[in-house]
């Protein structure tokens, strides 16, 4: 029997930033900047209670509404190349009940002055597609964020 609340996706979004390839890495290895950056809108937060941007290395952050972070995300490297690339696991929880699982390649391409970002999240969600539409949103409006943060 197929349960009809599993469901995956392949998201695909590309950007184009004005600022080098090392500045675009840089902000994703800065945990302080990518609570700046990674929080999708000025009513939602991103707290991290442990980084280790490093390959093998974990990051556990709470996110959600200000005031009511009930989301867990936990973050594992596999391969960083400065400034090339990163890839990591992201799963995501609330109240110890796991909501998603993805797998996260971000690709730093230099493009003339600017850096072209290609980011592909596979994500499988076990709750079913609003997981999915919240994690398109999230990282879109995440990557506009880093946008307007680095120009």
């Amino acid at each position: 029997m197929i349960d009809p609340a599993l469901m995956d996706e392949r998201i695909a979004i590309e950007v184009t930033i004005s600022a080098s390839p090392q500045r675009v890495f840089d902000a994703w290895a800065d945990p302080a900047a990518r609570s700046v950056w990674g929080a999708p809108s000025g009513d939602e937060a991103i707290e991290f209670l442990a980084t280790d941007f490093r390959v093998g290395g974990r990051d556990v952050s709470m996110c959600g509404q200000r005031g009511d972070l009930r989301f867990r995300v936990e973050s594992e490297y596999y391969d960083i190349r400065a400034p090339q690339r990163i890839l990591f696991t992201e799963s995501v929880s609330t109240d110890g009940a796991l909501l998603c699982v993805s797998l996260v390649t971000a690709q730093f391409f230099a493009f003339g002055e600017a850096t072209r970002l290609n980011l592909t999240v596979q994500v499988t969600s076990l709750v079913g597609e609003d997981m999915i539409a919240g994690n398109r949103g999230g990282w879109e409006s995440a990557l506009r964020n880093l946008v307007a943060h680095l120009a």
